[in-house]
């Protein structure tokens, strides 16, 4: 199996590490920190720093973001932006556990975890986590760099914008639209356009 690298060394990262196992697609190389003083946590194999990223790329070709998205996109979206600086490939992992339909479309570095239910003709954007139980309907829209929380449901035709966090346990209702920047609390229910 070819060897991945997650970037991130927090409870993300070790849910990551657990679908990826569970997919058989990849083995694990380690983990890629921001610097020597970001936490780590559960004791992951460190393969190096941001600034290590460069001479990291020349051994290892994949790699997946594993820091989490609750309140801010920025810090994903900046690790998206390096790793792509430097022409790592962001495959799209899928759990095992879960079931996406084959002419649903997932771009590039997204993670769908354990009990997702991905429906017909839905499109999920790039870097996007789609967390556990998640259910989003035929023709639903997720754009890129968005958080989909736990056991969120996302209805028929709904559009979610770019860098938006869903809140868990949240049901965004058909054919609502949800523009970018947003951060929807947890147990909401949308009946509007936001």
């Amino acid at each position: 199996m070819p060897k991945i690298i997650l970037v991130g060394g927090g409870g993300h990262t070790i849910s990551c590490i657990d679908v990826i196992k569970s997919q058989k697609r990849f083995s694990i190389a380690g983990v890629i920190l921001k610097d020597k003083k970001d936490k780590n946590k559960y004791s992951l194999n460190v393969l190096g720093y941001e600034k290590d990223l460069k001479r990291i790329r020349k051994k290892y070709k994949y790699a997946l973001i594993g820091i989490g998205q609750i309140k801010d996109y920025s810090k994903r979206y900046y690790a998206y932006k390096i790793l792509k600086k430097y022409k790592f490939n962001l495959p799209v992992i899928k759990s095992k556990y879960s079931y996406v339909s084959s002419d649903a479309k997932i771009s590039e570095g997204t993670i769908i975890m354990h009990g997702v239910i991905v429906n017909s003709k839905a499109k999920i954007g790039k870097n996007c986590i789609i967390n556990t139980r998640c259910i989003i309907e035929h023709g639903a829209k997720i754009g890129d760099h968005t958080h989909v929380s736990i056991g969120v449901i996302i209805n028929g035709d709904a559009e979610i914008g770019d860098k938006n966090l869903i809140g868990s346990g949240s049901v965004v209702h058909q054919k609502i639209k949800i523009k970018n920047k947003k951060i929807i609390p947890s147990l909401s229910r949308i009946y509007k356009n936001i």
